[in-house]
């Protein structure tokens, strides 16, 4: 098996053969005699259809058949993953970055920690034009990398460097400054660079943000959160988790801030009371009356809340929440609205099993 799609040698080789009857056959066609008699006459785009069936480590291979295809990858290939490597990734990563000239997805996730700043100086040189970056788990990796990131990709639009433990603050608050098209942003981990001064930079900069995972970066606060809220309104994905210092403030800005937000994690942030509910209700409501308005539907509103071990919640202020926002769940097999670990909310329930439950007792129960 040679890709994804389970294409194999022989199916190549039997493309291929047709492919050469074709060429041979349609004399009185558009396509002249003979054009394809080797692999190497396969046209560009048709061989980047062929290798987009295929993973990246067998691409990697067959741009050694010959020059005419190594050219062709090197200059149309547009994505390449190298998570596979568990191995010399640095040493791979430095020899094929500088020759892939219009790379837009780098993805170098890895199990084990293997980059280091110099490959990221590598990429950040040569590939101008990238628009996703993960270099989620380099644990290995400095404040060196963020600096050329920011200098040599700046049309990024989605970067993931959770569990990058060591960037600092302040060099997350500078790439802030040049990646001004970011959407998607994984700080998940990050638990030095995630600080309020870095997140009033993205504020700040970052207008463009969509989706946010600031996931167990413990020196998050309100200020920071606000800043995001009010600089970033179309914000939709935000993950707070494990940010054990925000209070209601944080989420009341988002719910006035953010009339697109449809995720929220709020696990573990055992400051949020019944006000944050409310206000997250409140909010939606509003949005929602205003987009019937303008042709709305049923669905604005949030459709992931998670507020499990927030315990300071009550059943009242979280059924306000479900009822203002209908793609929440509670019922079975369609869990949105997650609350493990509060056990005084186990009456709260989305319209759906509300139904259900009134459905099962319009049936009589049969006598004893």
């Amino acid at each position: 098996m040679v890709g994804k799609d389970n294409l194999k040698t022989e199916d190549l080789n039997l493309f291929f053969e047709n492919l050469m009857m074709v060429a041979g056959g349609e004399k009185g066609g558009n396509m002249k005699v003979g054009v394809i008699t080797e692999w190497k006459d396969i046209p560009v785009e048709l061989l980047m259809q062929i290798l987009s069936l295929v993973d990246d480590q067998t691409v990697i291979r067959v741009s050694g058949v010959c020059r005419g295809w190594r050219d062709s990858i090197y200059f149309g290939l547009a994505r390449l993953s190298l998570s596979w490597c568990n191995k010399n990734m640095n040493n791979l990563v430095l020899s094929l970055v500088p020759k892939f000239a219009k790379l837009q997805t780098l993805i170098l996730r890895q199990d084990k920690p293997q980059l280091d700043d110099n490959v990221v100086g590598t990429i950040a040189n040569f590939c101008h034009d990238l628009q996703i970056l993960d270099l989620s788990k380099s644990f290995k990796l400095t404040d060196r990398s963020l600096y050329a990131i920011a200098h040599g990709c700046r049309d990024l639009t989605k970067l993931n460097i959770s569990g990058c433990s060591a960037f600092s603050d302040n060099a997350l608050a500078y790439l802030a400054g040049f990646c001004r098209k970011l959407k998607v942003l994984n700080l998940c981990g990050c638990v030095r660079a995630a600080s309020d001064t870095a997140l009033q930079a993205i504020g700040h900069y970052c207008n463009q943000l969509q989706s946010l995972n600031l996931g167990w970066c413990d020196k998050v606060g309100d200020v920071g959160v606000m800043s995001l809220a009010y600089g970033c309104p179309d914000l939709r994905t935000v993950d707070l988790c494990g940010c054990v210092y925000i209070t209601d403030d944080s989420v009341i800005a988002l719910a006035n801030g953010c009339p697109h937000l449809r995720s929220l994690g709020l696990y573990f942030c055992k400051n949020i009371t019944d006000n944050a509910m409310y206000s997250l209700a409140q909010s939606k409501v509003k949005n929602r009356m205003w987009g019937s308005v303008k042709g709305g539907n049923d669905e604005d509103g949030l459709r992931t809340l998670n507020i499990s071990q927030c315990t300071s919640l009550t059943p009242s202020a979280v059924q306000a929440v479900c009822d203002s926002s209908p793609a929440l769940h509670t019922c079975s097999g369609r869990h949105s609205l997650i609350m493990s670990g509060c056990l005084n909310l186990t009456e709260v329930h989305c319209a759906c099993a509300g139904h259900a439950h009134r459905a099962m007792n319009a049936f009589p129960h049969p006598a004893h």
